[in-house]
């Protein structure tokens, strides 16, 4: 028999996989189920969760703790921390400011009523030890921002319940971490005691201690990474490295100092960094988002890969029935209570009550908490990680799937949106602008120009003032009707850069601008731009001139009689074909495409005055 160089043999003489064979498979079925989500347009934490359980306790491939040994959970904390900031950068003030009084309810009153159910629950229905259900019940409190992320961006709803839902997501890891925390040092000092439970004011000391620790350790890098960058003491090749290096350092020492402060000391430094003025975090935010999906792929197959089936399956119907409650009765009601008296409608608030899958950070704390219950002898405690991960694999499964058909049913989401977000206000863009609005597709346009903005206000169309780069006008934008961007501005970077930049939110299939006025360049750059619209000659500038010169965006229908060769053989070069509407969808003509259309299609394209003159005179 021959042994791959990828193989080793253990004691047992069996055939396990080599450690750089087990690492590469895990990077590999992580960005593959990514990538498997994106084309079955499902939840990607859910195949991810699916493809651990797979390679990991059914197939016995991958063994995450004989692998990583005892690394593998200052590994999976750290990882957390970095996601956490990340998902710190992504907090603006402007959204606590509009939606402060929802966020914080959720934050207080959320948690301590899904705390208090969870626990009541989990001695009633499954059976656990008051013990570990306090321990329980504050574990899941938390959600976090590597279940909530990828659920919203996939989803993308309409109105406040994007922000509030993100900021809790982020946030309720760190309170509901800290609550953690502080009920296991009553459960395991009580133990010690002999039953005495811990006093109300060494919990506060220990919650004051968390709370001031991270809160100075996270304003304390946030500085340090600040005044290198405002400074540019720091080569820009090494700035994206620098900020990670003290991302991690400031994590660790804070944690260290006091344990679960790095969580708060990492969300805070992320939050200030991206709502200071002085310094550009743009760059930094780019790298942590493309760090964020591969942490996020990897850390999902891992965790699940350590999950213990037979445990699961030992939790039984009292498990599966204590999930069920936590669904359809714990979430609701910790979700009602809370925004009593807010002004968010009732579709909203029935939302954000079925929005609540846990995440990496109930798995790692689970894990490492049920070590602790063992080692204080507290009853229970080797069922602690089995429910928790029964619950993390239910509420993924559940919300994963559910979410998005509740939200469009709600009408607050539209996931196969067909509007278009347009930088630039010129005469073209405002002509096919009206086009497509009046097809019944949702445009906004958004314009450095003052007098062009007011002109397409004054026309009926949505009209934003600002750059398209600035990030506090997309912050500002109601995105949820659009799926794709059209870089239309006179300006060739800035629509590049637009595009780039909101590849990430529409996909680069859906990501287009104006051919660039120099073609030379156009090919210098082609890996920072969005698809070539039309044809490389039909560049913004001739677009504008055309349209002052009276040529006009005209919607065409197809029929049997008059198909799309009738067409191409009546309007040959007169007109500059843009588009086609097939089935209420949309789909924009660019350089590399080869136009075509069936009877039953619209038509979009820009004609001349003396086409429209002969359409309408027949």
């Amino acid at each position: 028999m021959s042994i791959s160089p990828y193989s080793i043999i253990d004691d047992s003489g069996a055939v396990a996989l080599d450690p750089s064979l087990a690492i590469a498979l895990v990077g590999a079925a992580g960005i593959g189920a990514q990538w498997l989500a994106w084309r079955l347009k499902l939840p990607s934490i859910l195949l991810l969760l699916l493809s651990g359980i797979l390679v990991g306790p059914a197939l016995g491939v991958l063994e995450p703790r004989e692998l990583f040994g005892d690394i593998l959970d200052p590994l999976v904390s750290i990882a957390v921390g970095v996601i956490l900031f990340e998902g710190g950068l992504s907090l603006k003030m402007k959204e606590l400011g509009e939606h402060g009084g929802p966020i914080l309810r959720l934050l207080t009153i959320g948690v301590l009523v899904t705390w208090g159910l969870a626990t009541i629950l989990a001695i009633g229905v499954a059976g656990l030890p008051w013990q570990t259900a306090l321990v329980l019940g504050a574990i899941l409190t938390v959600t976090g921002p590597t279940v909530i992320g990828p659920l919203l961006r996939q989803i993308r709803p309409r109105g406040p319940v994007e922000a509030i839902a993100k900021w809790e997501g982020i946030v309720v890891d760190v309170v509901g971490a800290t609550l953690a925390v502080l009920v296991l040092q009553t459960v395991t000092d009580g133990r010690a005691e002999e039953g005495a439970m811990i006093s109300a004011s060494g919990a506060a000391v220990t919650l004051l201690k968390t709370v001031l620790v991270g809160a100075a350790a996270g304003l304390a890098g946030t500085y340090a990474i600040v005044i290198p960058l405002r400074r540019h003491l720091v080569p820009d090749e090494l700035e994206n490295a620098v900020s990670l290096a003290m991302v991690l350092l400031v994590f660790v020492l804070s944690d260290h100092l006091a344990h679960e402060s790095g969580l708060l000391a990492v969300t805070l430094m992320g939050f200030l960094l991206a709502n200071r003025r002085d310094v550009s975090v743009h760059h930094i935010i780019e790298f942590k988002e493309n760090l964020r999906v591969l942490l996020i792929s990897t850390l999902f197959i891992v965790l699940a890969a350590t999950i213990d089936l037979d445990a699961l399956q030992r939790t039984g119907l009292r498990g599966l029935a204590f999930v069920a409650l936590l669904i359809v009765i714990v979430r609701p009601v910790s979700v009602m209570l809370s925004l009593i008296r807010t002004s968010l409608r009732f579709k909203e608030r029935a939302f954000l009550a079925m929005l609540a899958p846990r995440g990496i950070v109930a798995a790692a704390v689970s894990s490492l908490f049920a070590l602790r219950l063992q080692a204080s002898n507290v009853p229970g405690a080797d069922q602690l990680a089995p429910i928790a991960f029964l619950v993390i694999v239910v509420t993924v499964a559940f919300y994963g799937l559910g979410a998005g058909p509740l939200a469009r049913r709600l009408g607050l989401s539209d996931p196969d949106a067909q509007g278009a977000l347009i930088a630039g206000a010129g005469p073209f863009a405002l002509a096919f602008g009206h086009a497509l609005q009046g097809l019944g597709f949702a445009v906004i346009h958004v314009d450095s120009n003052r007098e062009s903005v007011a002109k397409a206000r004054l026309g009926g169309l949505r009209a934003h003032y600002g750059s398209i780069l600035s990030a506090n006008v997309l912050d500002s934008l109601p995105l949820g009707d659009t799926g794709r961007f059209l870089g239309l501005t006179p300006n060739d970077e800035v629509n590049a850069l637009a595009a780039a930049h909101l590849a990430s939110l529409y996909g680069r299939a859906e990501v287009y601008q104006a051919p660039l006025e120099d073609a030379d360049e156009a090919e210098v750059r082609q890996d920072l731009r969005g698809r070539v619209l039309f044809s490389p000659r039909m560049t913004i500038a001739h677009l504008d001139t055309l349209v002052r010169h009276g040529w006009s965006v005209k919607a065409t229908p197809l029929t049997e009689e008059f198909d799309f060769s009738d067409y191409s053989a009546r309007q040959g070069e007169r007109a500059v074909l843009l588009g086609i509407v097939t089935d209420d969808r949309l789909s924009l003509f660019t350089a590399a495409s080869d136009a075509s259309g069936e009877p039953g299609d619209v038509i979009l394209s820009l004609v001349p005055e003396e086409v429209r003159a002969e359409d309408e005179g027949e």
